[in-house]
């Protein structure tokens, strides 16, 4: 029988016997502060160890799951609070704690991220700072930024502040270093009285524009392949600022049944990629019993192959630049892999492209700040788009790295939902996960046979 789609208001009490009448768990979701309600009950699907039915299709965040650029999002965080405090260097603040403020600004939107920030760090904002570093932002994005949605943004910020006849400044046009900065302080005079310093929307929106100001410039520069402003502030090399997770490749080639017979010959290779997230695992891993699941579920897939999703509360602009990076990465990785030339030739080709490869990708771009993880959205719109209907939840497997991502899946109806956390998320919260899985995607293949019956 066909369901009708019948809303309706319900009292309290109503709303108290539909919750004790099963045994569904919750999440509480918290929104921004300038989003009503403050606070979400979120009911979760079920949660199962194993899928009985098969698998259709797996859906998998980007950051902390398939690629790696947390270290660049955290500087980010990290640079708008130096900035706006009047702390530049170590020698004055140390920086980010990875115990007190990782599990807050890592795999929830970027407005939740920096309202902890603004709440944690503003006895020590300095108004004038804050200011100057907002215009710099501001001025920096309608003239050099790449990312018509960023600009969008800080043209209403501008609006909003009383600041918006700036917006048609031709002077904008010019974006060298030199101008941007003589542009900002000339800005920062003629509008700080203007500005609201009470108004937590603006501070929240300021903080927002120089994050993304710092982060948008490091990709521009990657991108282009030209210096990086202030090289001297970041926290690693380069060159690691977008890595690829251990055993990434790999996995994405299995599920798409790319290996075929070759997949055994990569069990060493998924062995060290598993060492590479757990130290000392290799020594518990029998390679002929590797070998043996590999070749196993590289037929199963060749036969089957699954539908792939990427999910990312990043925007397009970003996830599109990271993602070419990845796939470069990826193409290096596949050329040291120990297989017949047709086969790795045939790799190259399908990994020449992000585009080429996955079936969704879904954005921040497609929802709006307003409902990024831990709201199902993006995962929803992900099942939506790969054509999976709501009776074969139970084929998906949801791999996510933090506390947000696992309850978004849960909440979008995934049940087997797969935690991969790292050094940066490892203090998360992980209990709405069926799993834990400190060796990432490695372990979920060589240890627990991808969740599927042998």
């Amino acid at each position: 029988m066909k369901r009708i789609n019948k809303n309706s208001v319900i009292k309290y009490r109503d709303a108290v016997k539909i919750i004790n009448a099963g045994k569904t768990e919750y999440a509480v979701i918290h929104n921004p502060e300038f989003v009503f309600p403050a606070d979400e009950l979120v009911p979760l699907s079920g949660k199962i160890r194993s899928l009985n039915n098969g698998l259709s299709a797996v859906v998998m965040d980007m950051d902390g799951t398939t690629a790696t650029t947390e270290l660049l999002c955290i500087h980010s965080l990290e640079y708008m609070v130096r900035m706006i405090t009047g702390r530049p260097d170590k020698k004055s603040w140390k920086g980010l704690n990875a115990q007190k403020d990782y599990p807050y600004i890592i795999g929830n939107s970027t407005t939740k991220h920096i309202e902890y920030l603004i709440t944690t760090y503003q006895d020590y904002i300095i108004p004038d700072k804050l200011i100057k570093s907002f215009f710099e932002a501001v001025v920096w994005t309608l003239s050099a930024g790449k990312d018509e949605s960023r600009r969008a943004e800080a043209r209403n910020l501008l609006a909003l502040s009383g600041c918006g006849e700036l917006i048609n400044d031709k002077r904008l046009k010019d974006h060298s270093i030199e101008k941007i900065e003589k542009l900002s302080d000339y800005y920062s005079e003629k509008y700080k009285l203007r500005i609201d310093l009470n108004n937590p929307r603006f501070v929240t929106g300021a903080a927002i524009e120089i994050y993304y100001r710092r982060y948008h410039e490091i990709l521009l520069a990657l991108k282009s392949g030209v210096d990086i402003p202030h090289i001297n502030m970041l926290p690693a090399d380069p060159g690691k600022l977008i890595e690829a997770m251990p055993g990434a490749a790999f996995f994405l080639s299995l599920v798409k049944g790319f290996l075929g017979e070759n997949a055994a010959l990569l069990n060493r290779y998924l062995i060290n990629e598993y060492e590479k997230k757990v130290p000392g695992i290799s020594a518990e891993i029998n390679a002929a019993q590797a070998a043996e699941i590999l070749s196993r579920l590289s037929s199963r897939f060749t036969e089957y192959p699954v539908k792939t999703a990427l999910v990312t509360s990043s925007i397009l602009y970003e996830a599109e630049t990271v993602l070419n990076e990845l796939f470069k990465l990826f193409r290096t990785e596949i050329r040291t892999w120990k297989l017949p030339d047709g086969i790795k030739s045939s790799l190259l080709k399908k990994f020449s492209s992000y585009s080429e490869y996955f079936d969704v990708i879904i954005t921040a771009s497609e929802t709006g700040e307003m409902r990024l993880k831990p709201h199902r959205d993006l995962y929803s719109l992900a099942l939506h788009k790969l054509g999976i209907p709501v009776k074969d939840f139970d084929k998906v497997i949801g791999f996510e790295d933090s506390e947000s991502g696992t309850i978004a899946l849960r909440a979008a109806g995934i049940k087997l939902c797969a935690a991969v956390p790292f050094a940066q998320t490892s203090g998360h919260n992980l209990k709405a996960a069926s799993f834990v899985l400190k060796g990432g995607l490695p372990e979920a293949v060589i240890k627990h046979n991808l969740f599927l019956r042998k």
